[in-house]
């Protein structure tokens, strides 16, 4: 195993810092990095697993461990609600997930709603007013995602190890009396000096290789198949916690990529992929903390798209994918969200707020204002609607969108590489780079009325 890929290997440990970087992790078990923050930050712990430096002092900025809001909202449900509420599949691991604070209500009154809900208030009515507030509020929303729409994430397992052959790292995992094993490919920089910052590649990279920067091709039918409709069930990730374990193909490839990322440098790792690779970039974003910047591609609908916002399309007549479709075409969503694939209005989240979920970490959302089917009003009013969670913490320009058509799905156009380039440069290199822009060529904002989908307004997290 040679120098370059000491930065990655599960065998070492990341070398200590004096001080971690703000929104850097600062503890958590199994951490072995810096536990104390730079100035004008403290560290808070976010669950057990993983503790995270703040702006602020704890005195006046509380670690977000108190029990948000259990109460549910008292409004009666819609006839056209499910009458049961579901509840994660019996057979999924009871291993506590990282993230695992607080626990959702067994019961959650699901109320229609045609608006995109509010990421600034919690599902009895209380208002998030800061920050710790707020992190609060995304442990319900990944909760309620997990619950109705992406199926349960499984915890840490009980072992994890690796090892290197020429450029491929294997991956072993043992958890309650099965083991798997599989790969991902590292590539790294002809020159430069190790650690290079690095981009976890799902099923390969669609955009450009930056300079300077590795790229770990994770191969992600390996892990969970997708296929088509018959696909549930099949891959490493089932064969260790079995063929029910999530439901879910996306949030198997979660689960691998947090295998892969414990020892890797946790300031400048990013994933990003493309089409249905894109959608489950954004998830992994969403649930791995570790992640610096996320860059989903091409995502469209259960992606960058808002459920909401493909059906209004698809209601005017435009042939977009939806909800709907998309639950019969692939096995990338639970068993449990096919119920609400044709009503979705009642869901008490939209994808604006899976990308909460990034949050205060960075986020570049690539797409395509050229391919109807891929919801390009969907993806720029929903993700344009998500950058309001930024706006209230402070750093709107930590979460862009780039949006360019006229070229072949999955495609890069050169016209993107500055925006491309700017968030590599800050996030990943630690350059000052100007990544204030939410861009779109379509004409008027592609018909997007904001006025038409938010009936809330953004605080200022203290």
């Amino acid at each position: 195993m040679t120098l370059k890929y000491t930065f990655i290997a599960l065998a070492l440990a990341i070398p200590a810092l004096s001080q971690q970087s703000e929104w850097g992790q600062c503890g958590g078990i199994g951490w072995t990095g810096p536990t104390t923050c730079v100035a004008g930050t403290f560290c808070s712990q976010l669950n057990p697993y993983y503790f995270q430096c703040l702006p602020g002092t704890a005195s006046t900025t509380p670690p977000p461990v108190t029990t948000p809001p259990t109460t549910t909202p008292t409004t009666t449900p819609p006839t056209t609600t499910p009458t049961t509420t579901p509840t994660t599949t019996s057979t999924s691991p009871t291993t506590t997930p990282t993230w695992s604070m607080p626990t959702l209500p067994a019961s959650v009154n699901l109320v229609s709603n045609s608006k995109l809900p509010d990421p600034f208030t919690f599902l009895n009515g209380t208002r998030v007013v800061s920050k710790a507030d707020f992190a609060c509020r995304q442990q319900e929303i990944s909760q309620l995602l997990q619950r109705y729409e992406l199926g349960t994430l499984p915890g840490k397992p009980q072992s994890v190890t690796g090892s290197f052959s020429g450029n491929t790292l294997t991956i072993n995992v043992s958890d309650q009396g099965k083991s798997i094993s599989f790969t991902v490919t590292i590539s790294t920089p002809s020159s430069g000096t190790a650690p290079f910052p690095a981009i976890i590649a799902i099923g390969g990279l669609s955009i450009p290789t930056p300079s300077g920067v590795a790229v770990i091709t994770f191969n992600n039918d390996d892990m969970a198949a997708q296929n088509d409709g018959t696909s549930r069930g099949q891959g490493k990730f089932f064969t260790l916690y079995g063929s029910n374990a999530s439901a879910s193909a996306m949030m198997a490839w979660a689960w691998a990529l947090h295998q892969i990322s414990p020892k890797l440098d946790l300031s400048k790792l990013a994933v990003s992929g493309c089409s249905r690779n894109g959608k489950g970039a954004l998830v992994v974003g969403a649930f791995e903390p570790r992640i610096a910047l996320t860059i989903p591609q091409e995502s469209g609908s259960g992606g960058g798209g808002c459920w909401r916002i493909s059906d209004a399309m698809l209601k005017a007549g435009v042939n977009t994918q939806t909800a709907s479709e998309i639950v019969g075409e692939n096995v990338w969503f639970s068993t449990t969200f096919a119920q609400y694939a044709n009503q979705v209005n009642v869901l008490p989240f939209d994808h604006h707020l899976l990308a909460a979920l990034v949050a205060p970490r960075a986020l570049l959302v690539i797409d395509n204002t050229g391919i109807d089917w891929l919801g390009p009003e969907s993806v720029w009013g929903c993700m344009t609607t998500a950058n309001k969670v930024w706006q209230a913490f402070g750093i709107a320009d930590h979460m862009g969108v780039s949006q360019v058509g006229n070229h072949a799905h999955c495609a890069f156009p050169s016209s993107e590489q500055g925006d491309l380039d700017a968030y590599v440069n800050k996030f990943l290199k630690g350059q000052s780079t100007n990544t204030n822009f939410l861009k779109t060529d379509g004409a008027n904002n592609l018909g997007f009325v904001a006025s038409s989908w938010i009936d809330w307004t953004v605080p200022t997290l203290s």
